[in-house]
């Protein structure tokens, strides 16, 4: 009995030795650079909501793409905007940033932006919901509107979500299950010369859609928004659909790359531009994730953040950040970001 205590006692002293160093060996997520090398990607901006503020416009910056401090002691970069934050760089080297001031409202605002600080509007776009081929039930609905620049093929594309269902007390899902990715074109974000198209050729609900080309393909992100069951395991996660060029033909969607209850992802490229960090909340406003893979098709693993214990966490963010858009931005934008609205520490 003796001998065992003093055993017990050794190794426990042991433990507690190695503790630091057991710790240390937790792997950092990949992507990041070595010190003294340069990185490819240098900053990146997250574009946001607050839970306390939803709707409204918040920047948050990082160096790493994992670690994330606000600007501007947490208050709002541009009091005219509403919407689900999304943004993009355009063919003239500006950005252009898309939302609307409630889902009901049929309008899609548009603004501009030299250098992320200061917006105008550059367009509003009504889109006609009834017209869009083999979707005449689609409700006066405008959800997340989002904007990506295809420099292949020198145009916008812009997508939504909007339903053909009313909720209802005995069956509130429905509404969202209903939900369907619709798109535009534009060489400008001005004209739209055709009618509102369906994105996808497969019947499923899907929203908070963003598509990027990465390689020879295009690449949907999709949030599927059917409610999880034994029946449809896949419910309210992050998923992704692969397709040739820009408007598809689209495959179906993949495994999930989160858990349920997942929405607005949002990608970057690692800093050394070798990693794929995908970003999802928690919803509603509770936490972030983090899906990490060396291409998009995967596979992907789940990394441990945003716990607020700093022996787990290997990404953070500010308290109270809701959903938005990242985009990578050089370091001289990060420090004329900084310098302007000022670095919360």
């Amino acid at each position: 009995m003796k001998q065992r205590k003093i055993r017990n006692g050794i190794l426990l002293i042991t433990l507690l030795l190695l503790s630091p160093f057991i710790k240390a060996q937790q792997p950092n997520p990949p992507g990041q650079v070595k010190p003294g090398e340069k990185a490819v990607n240098e900053a990146y901006l997250f574009a946001h909501m607050l839970h306390q503020d939803y709707g409204r416009l918040y920047y948050s910056v990082s160096l790493d793409g994992l670690h994330w401090k606000s600007l501007n002691g947490k208050k709002r970069v541009f009091n005219d905007y509403r919407g689900h934050p999304d943004i993009s760089k355009g063919h003239d080297g500006r950005y252009y940033i898309a939302g609307n001031t409630s889902d009901s409202s049929p309008d899609i605002n548009i603004w501009v932006s030299e250098d992320l600080i200061t917006w105008t509007l550059h367009h509003t776009y009504t889109p006609d919901l009834k017209s869009t081929p083999g979707y005449s039930e689609a409700l006066q609905r405008i959800g997340a509107p989002k904007i990506y620049y295809d420099g292949n093929t020198s145009q916008y594309i812009m997508t939504w979500h909007t339903p053909h269902k009313e909720g209802s007390r005995e069956d509130p899902e429905r509404y969202w299950a209903s939900q369907r990715t619709l798109y535009v074109l534009s060489k400008d974000l001005k004209n739209f010369p055709s009618q509102p198209t369906k994105l996808f050729d497969w019947n499923m609900g899907t929203i908070d859609v963003f598509i990027r080309k990465i390689g020879e393909h295009y690449y949907a992100v999709i949030k599927d928004e059917v409610y999880p069951t034994l029946y449809w395991v896949t419910g309210k996660t992050i998923r992704i659909s692969r397709a040739p060029s820009l408007t598809g033909p689209y495959s179906e969607p993949s495994a999930p790359i989160s858990p349920n209850f997942r929405e607005a992802p949002m990608l970057i490229p690692s800093p050394d531009n070798k990693i794929w960090y995908m970003y999802y909340e928690q919803y509603p406003g509770v936490s972030y994730g983090l899906s990490i893979a060396d291409n998009m098709n995967g596979p992907w693993y789940q990394a441990s953040g945003y716990t607020f214990f700093s022996d787990w966490d290997k990404y953070s963010f500010p308290d109270s950040v809701r959903h938005g858009c990242m985009i990578t931005i050089s370091k001289a934008e990060y420090d004329r970001l900084a310098n302007h609205f000022g670095l919360d520490e």
